[in-house]
């Protein structure tokens, strides 16, 4: 999806979030307005609906904060706090319905929601300590099949009520009793419980964020064991927040904190991969037999493109420019290495396809990572215009003669770090004064639209030759806006990398 569509998406959500849950917590506000004054309201009723005005109102807040982190683990926690939301907002309604006969079918199924309710908490909890402590092992991948097929199964055993009091009922009278067999419903409640503090404590999370994600198993039952159940189930989701709190505190803390260190670490690999190409242009301003402009834009914070050019000797400049497969940190490390290796063959003064055979022999020799390079490889005589080529599986350059970019479709060797005795062919450019020859990696004709229609070497091609009077950088920046144009509000998917060489003959 493009960016744009998912950002509209996440604002949709917290939108929808925010909503739900300050509407919910406005529910419990008039049923306090409306109920708590009422003559003869026993007080623990009272002190009840108060816990549950707090506590959905405390939920709408934490649900705000919550989103502000866009993961799998913050949305858990903010299904979550949706789910206390509704209890609180349920358990309003059971201390105003019951022992009321004439709203017996409405206390059923406030008891019945609330049971539902608790379920879904206890999945969305383990979801959420599972996500943000880490959980590994065969236990966890036990739970992760188990949870969700036994938190059916409770749901479904839960509805039986309707029908026959398995695990509850309600009289006449509006009073809740327990059913044929009520331990049912707390098989999942045990399991989960179990399984999850094993998994918490035996985790490798820090201390202080164990016991954040122990506080919402053992707050409620020590609530539960001191009150004795006197003041009903309010007590017991008010404690239940408070874990929540507690986890938000602490655990988004913990969190925040790996994620600054994470960005800053980007931050620096990203500076290192910038310094390692050539970034001042004009890069040999003593030459003036040609010039040269580049850019590399990576998809994500670090990319696995690259490009690079050098003086072998007063006559002659090699040209490189390349694409590691995948994206991100891995694309990135091999990038340096396969650079590296590129330039040292380079300077051995050997020719394109013996730079690229050495080259690929080197990165077959300890490649356990099953990654490759496409390059494009060659060496411009600077006093002829002659130039030798070789490609190892990238992309056709573009030639711009009499006025006019088209594709040079030359002859591809197989790809970099695949096959040892992979060979490569050369072969010959002769750039005459005011040619310009354009390399790109894929990611410029692979952009695409929301709807995955590609940008292709046509509409390149196009953009090129409307610029092909304008400076180097300019040509460059006319590709750009021509896919950034095409693909509106798409996400950028690869790595753009784009470089352009004008060759202007000896003595210019």
């Amino acid at each position: 999806m493009g960016k744009l569509k998912g950002q509209w998406k996440e604002r949709r959500t917290i939108r929808i979030g925010l909503f739900f849950t300050f509407a919910l917590a406005a529910v419990v506000l008039i049923l306090n307005l409306r109920y708590v004054n009422k003559p003869g309201s026993p007080a623990f009723a009272q002190y009840n609906l108060g816990i549950d005005l707090l506590g959905a109102f405390t939920c709408a807040f934490l649900f705000t904060g919550s989103r502000k982190q866009m993961d799998h683990a913050s949305t858990s926690f903010s299904l979550l706090l949706v789910e206390l939301s509704v209890s609180f907002t349920v358990n309003a309604l059971l201390w105003i319905s019951t022992g009321t006969a004439d709203l017996r079918r409405e206390y059923f199924w406030c008891c019945l929601v609330s049971k539902w309710v608790d379920v879904a908490m206890i999945y969305f909890f383990y979801q959420y300590v599972r996500d943000s402590l880490g959980f590994e092992g065969k236990l966890t991948k036990l739970m992760n099949l188990v949870l969700p097929w036994m938190a059916a199964a409770s749901l479904i055993i839960d509805a039986v009520n309707i029908f026959y009091p398995l695990t509850f009922a309600v009289d006449a009278q509006g009073v809740y009793g327990e059913g044929v067999c009520p331990i049912l419903e707390d098989i999942f409640l045990i399991v989960a419980a179990i399984a999850g503090t094993i998994l918490i404590l035996s985790c490798g999370a820090a201390f202080r964020s164990k016991a954040a994600a122990m506080s919402f198993i053992l707050i409620p039952v020590f609530e539960y064991a001191l009150t004795g159940g006197a003041f009903g189930y309010a007590t017991q989701y008010g404690a239940t927040l408070i874990s929540l709190v507690l986890m938000y505190c602490v655990i988004f803390n913990e969190r925040t904190g790996r994620l600054a260190t994470t960005q800053t670490e980007l931050a620096m690999a990203t500076q290192i991969q910038e310094s390692s190409l050539p970034s001042v242009f004009p890069p040999f301003p003593e030459r003036r037999e040609f010039d040269i402009y580049a850019s590399m834009d990576p998809a994500k914070e670090v990319g696995g493109d690259f490009y690079d050019f050098f003086l072998l000797d007063e006559d002659r400049l090699g040209i490189v420019i390349a694409d590691v497969s995948g994206k991100g940190i891995p694309a990135a490390l091999f990038m340096m290495i396969s650079k590296t290796i590129l330039q040292n063959c380079a300077n051995l003064g050997v020719g394109p396809a013996e730079i690229l055979a050495r080259t690929n022999r080197a990165l077959c020799a300890d490649n356990d990572a099953d990654m490759f390079v496409t390059a494009w490889v060659g060496i411009l005589e600077l006093s002829t215009g002659r130039m030798v080529c070789a490609n190892a599986g990238h992309e056709y350059p573009s030639l711009c003669r009499n006025g006019k970019f088209e594709l040079v479709k030359d002859q591809h060797g197989f790809v970099l770090g695949y096959m040892e005795d992979s060979d490569y062919t050369e072969y010959e450019l002769k750039l005459d004064p005011g040619d310009r020859l354009f390399l790109y990696t894929d990611g410029v004709p692979e952009a695409a639209t929301r709807g995955r229609e590609l940008f292709g070497t046509d509409r390149m091609l196009e953009a090129l030759n409307k610029s092909r009077e304008a400076g180097l950088k300019d040509v460059l920046k006319s590709v750009r806006d021509a896919v950034d144009a095409f693909v509106g509000g798409a996400e950028q998917f690869d790595d753009m990398t784009m470089l352009c060489l004008e060759y202007r003959g000896k003595g210019n």
